[in-house]
C-alpha cells in the first residue's frame, strides 16, 4: 500500500518503542520520514539505516524537543532537506512515576517539559508551512492516562491530558486553512520497559482489558498512518483511543 506516497512526514521520539515502529510503518505506506530524538545514538542511526534501505527518504536528526530554539533549528533543516512537511506526529515522552508526596519538583517540570511543552514547540515549528501548503496532519501520541488518570502518574497524567486539550484547540485554529490535529490515546503497550514486568503484573493489566492482550507498536503506528493519510480528511479535532477497549 502506498497511503502516504509524496508525504513528509516528521516523528520525535523515534529511535525506539513505538516512534520507531511509527516511522517504519510510514515508510511502507510510502512517506519520507524526518525523525528526532535526543541524542544521534545506535538506535537513530540503525532505524535510519533500515528506512533508506526501504527506498524512502530518511533522516534522523539531534534534537531536544523540549528546547524552543532546537525544534526551530531542526524543522528549518528538515524543511531544507525534505522541502516540504505534510504530518507531524508529536510522539516525544517520559516517564518519572511517583506519588504526589514523593514527586520532585524536577521530576514534574520534566515531564511536562518533554511530553507537553514539546507538542508546542514542534507544532508552532510546522503550522506555517502547512498553512502555506494549506495542508496538514498534526497527530499527537497522548494516553488513556490523560483520559482517566492514574495513581502514581500525576505528571505524566497531566502532560497527556494537556496534549487533548491543544489538540482541540490547535483543531479550531488551524480547521479553516485545511490543517487537521488529532490525537492517539494508547493504552497498555508492550515495549521493552513492559517486557521487563513479572507475569503477574502482566496478567493484571490484562485483567481490565477486553481484548485480553497488549497492545503493540504497530497498533499505533497504524492509527497515526490513518489520521495522517487522506483516509481522515474529515477527521480533526479527535482522541483516538488504542486501548483493546481499557477506556471504554
Amino acid at each position: 500500500m502506498s497511503l502516504l506516497k509524496n508525504k513528509v512526514a516528521i516523528i520525535t521520539g523515534a529511535s525506539r518503542g513505538i516512534g520507531r515502529a511509527m516511522a517504519l510503518k510510514f515508510a511502507q505506506e510510502g512517506a519520507s520520514v524526518a525523525f528526532t530524538d535526543i541524542r544521534r545514538d545506535e538506535n537513530m542511526m540503525s532505524l535510519e539505516s533500515e528506512l533508506l534501505a526501504m527506498g524512502v527518504q530518511a533522516k534522523g536528526y539531534e534534537s531536544d524537543a523540549s528546547s524552543f530554539q532546537h525544534c526551530e533549528a531542526t524543522v528549518n533543516e528538515i524543511i531544507s532537506d525534505f522541502g516540504q512537511v505534510d504530518a507531524l506526529i508529536n510522539n516525544a515522552g517520559i516517564t518519572r512515576d511517583n506519588l504526589l508526596l514523593r514527586m520532585t519538583e524536577q521530576d514534574w517540570d520534566l515531564v511536562m517539559n518533554i511530553n507537553l511543552k514539546s507538542v508546542f514547540n514542534m507544532t508552532k515549528q510546522v503550522v506555517r508551512p502547512m498553512m502555506k501548503a494549506r495542508s496538514g496532519s498534526i497527530v499527537n501520541i497522548s494516553s488513556v492516562v490523560g483520559v482517566f488518570g492514574n495513581a502514581g502518574q500525576g505528571n505524566y497524567s497531566a502532560s497527556k491530558a494537556g496534549i487533548i486539550g491543544f489538540t482541540k484547540s490547535m483543531a479550531k485554529e488551524f480547521g479553516s486553512r485545511n490543517i487537521r490535529c488529532n490525537a492517539i490515546a494508547p493504552g497498555f503497550i508492550a515495549t521493552a520497559m513492559t517486557d521487563k514486568l513479572t507475569e503477574e503484573t502482566k496478567a493484571a493489566f490484562l485483567a481490565n482489558i477486553p481484548l485480553n492482550r497488549l497492545g503493540s507498536g504497530d497498533d499505533v503506528a497504524n492509527a497515526a498512518v490513518f489520521l495522517s493519510s487522506d483516509l481522515s480528511t474529515y477527521v480533526s479535532g479527535q482522541v483516538l483511543s488504542v486501548c483493546g477497549a481499557l477506556n471504554t
